[in-house]
């Protein structure tokens, strides 16, 4: 296997490769170290790399492979850490440059867990300001490029871990999940992102701010893949605030399961905040008709999501003010929704009337297995097309783009981001699917049967050959 292929690989594949000795822990990362050093320049894709740590790590785990086989899965295999998981001596930026002096002295509690896996740390990758936005310009920092087309967003605020992947700059990436954060970079890069359902992943060690609309997650360049990882990075910490029982069987072993007759309901508009455009919708229909054939049963309808758009704005934007970061060193958007802080009572007014309309949601999940939507309502943005833009504008917008994606959030529901194709630019076009609570393995068998129709992990951007 030539170096290209090798880092375009699967890590499924790479850990097997390790396994036959075929491969070292070491080559690999010397691997993505050459290609972050060549193509993290124009791509912005991690805000810090720590070559001497994972080499020294590779060199430990390439001398380890030769003594014992009893390993886990992912030992050896390179991954990225998104800069909102504080990762022990490594600068925990959140998306600001001027918090780079901020050197956690403890692990996340999904890192500890991502270590015991096996995995190598190759760097820390670009997010947004506090995980605010759903495109990655951080203060301080290069923009974050699509790979597919450099002119465009890789989206936010996982846009480093999903640009890095794409580029084949590590073989697989975490993110995290509070308003879209892992689907929408994974629907921009053509990757594979799921949303776990709330309590499936730790808080651990410092908890949760969000009222739990936030998780961290996977990106992979398959199904498999972001399954495994989901096996890895799943499980209860003491203390944890929501924690769900360990699943009956790994979730890996269901993209191999088989999913019959399921009922899925499909829509590509979110009144009132509007339709999906051209390319969305396209993707969407293209789905429907892959279940259809598939024979599943589809109709199109959608929970009524309208309720929800005001009170999860309040809980979304506390984030901004719950982080306790300077107004001034924010950009103006963060700066803006720190202005509009609620009061305490409003906060939970608000969390009170979120959780009303979720139970709505989640009934309407009674009648159905699975709903199909676009991931976010139109095709990725250019680098810097809001700029100009009051952040009352920009704010809007993003609402608006985003639409598809909160309800889940608000629910705790599980949701997986599946690339289907390509628009005019070369940019990926992507769906989501969304499942009952705890279902991730109903969505991961059904993404599993629509990627052996249409593998579109074969794909990679041209210009990282």
């Amino acid at each position: 296997m030539n170096k290209v292929d090798l880092a375009f690989a699967p890590a499924l594949q790479q850990s097997e490769l390790i396994r036959r000795k075929e491969v070292s822990p070491l080559e690999l990362v010397e691997l993505y170290l050459e290609r972050i050093q060549q193509f993290n320049p124009k791509l912005g894709s991690y805000f810090t790399v720590t070559a001497e740590q994972a080499i020294d790590d590779a060199k430990i785990k390439t001398q380890m492979l030769a003594e014992t086989e009893d390993l886990p899965l992912f030992f050896g295999v390179p991954i990225s850490i998104k800069d909102l998981n504080p990762v022990a001596g490594i600068p925990c930026s959140y998306g600001n440059a001027a918090l780079l002096g901020n050197v956690p002295d403890f692990d996340d509690g999904v890192v500890v867990k991502i270590k015991q896996a096996g995995f190598i740390i190759l760097g820390k990758t670009a997010s947004s300001e506090l995980g605010s936005f759903p495109y990655t310009e951080a203060t301080g920092f290069p923009p974050t490029r699509n790979p597919w087309n450099l002119e465009y967003t890789s989206g936010g605020s996982s846009g480093g871990a999903a640009s890095s992947l794409a580029a084949g700059l590590c073989a697989i990436a975490q993110g995290s999940d509070g308003g879209g954060s892992i689907r929408g970079p994974a629907a921009c890069c053509g990757l594979v992102g799921i949303k776990p359902s709330r309590g499936r992943v730790t808080h651990a060690p410092v908890g949760d701010r969000l009222n739990g609309i936030a998780t961290n997650g996977p990106i992979g360049r398959t199904v498999a893949d972001a399954a495994a990882l989901l096996d890895a990075m799943s499980g209860y910490v003491t203390g944890d605030s929501y924690w769900l029982p360990d699943p009956e069987k790994p979730f890996l072993t269901a993209c191999q399961e088989k999913v019959n007759n399921l009922r899925i309901a499909f829509c590509t508009s979110i009144p009132p905040l509007g339709k999906a455009d051209a390319n969305c919708h396209q993707g969407v229909m293209q789905t429907v008709k892959l279940l259809e054939e598939f024979g599943h049963i589809v109709e199109e309808k959608c929970p009524d999501i309208s309720g929800l758009i005001e009170p999860f704005q309040i809980v979304w934007q506390s984030n901004v003010a719950a982080c306790g970061v300077p107004a001034e060193i924010l950009q103006p958007l963060n700066r803006w929704l720190l202005s509009r802080s609620c009061s305490a009572g409003e906060y939970l007014r608000a969390v009170y009337q979120m959780q009303i309309v979720a139970r709505k949601i989640v009934m309407f999940f009674d009648t159905i297995d699975v709903l199909v939507m676009p991931v976010y309502l139109h095709s990725p943005i250019r680098i810097g097309e809001w700029g100009a833009l009051s952040p009352e504008e920009t704010f809007d917008n993003i609402v608006r783009w985003i639409a598809p994606c909160p309800a889940a959030n608000a629910t705790g529901q599980p949701a997986i981001s599946l690339p289907v194709g390509f628009d005019d630019k070369g940019v990926p076009i992507a769906v989501q699917l969304i499942g009952k609570p705890t279902a991730e393995a109903t969505l991961i068998s059904l993404a599993a049967q629509l990627e052996a129709a249409n593998p579109m992990y074969k794909h990679r951007p041209s210009n990282y050959y």
